[in-house]
């Protein structure tokens, strides 16, 4: 029996990088969701690498290990404290954020 992965695209208050944000699951591309939508994907059971991406900006490769049965949930966010998201222009891997819920 598979694990179901779902990631929300969701922010508390403004958030300047709204568009709809590329899914990367164990290096491939899978989907995207839109701002306040949410993605669901079976996945086997076992350790995987999750990425968000907007163009340039990312986030940082997350690890999450998925047991059968278990729903396995992260929020993701383009919303960041301002000196984090001065940095992003720098290094774009600081952009966005994948949040495990």
């Amino acid at each position: 029996m598979a694990a179901t992965l779902t990631l929300t695209h969701k922010a508390i208050g403004v958030e300047v990088r709204r568009g709809p944000y590329e899914i990367v699951l164990d290096g491939d591309r899978v989907g995207s969701v839109d701002m306040n939508k949410t993605f669901e994907r079976p996945v086997e059971p076992g350790r995987h690498t999750l990425q968000v991406r907007n163009g340039r900006n990312s986030s940082r490769i997350e690890t999450f290990d998925a047991a059968e049965g278990e729903r396995v949930a992260f929020r993701c966010t383009g919303k960041r404290f301002l000196p984090l998201f001065l940095a992003s222009f720098v290094s774009p891997g600081l952009a966005l954020k994948l949040i495990r819920e």
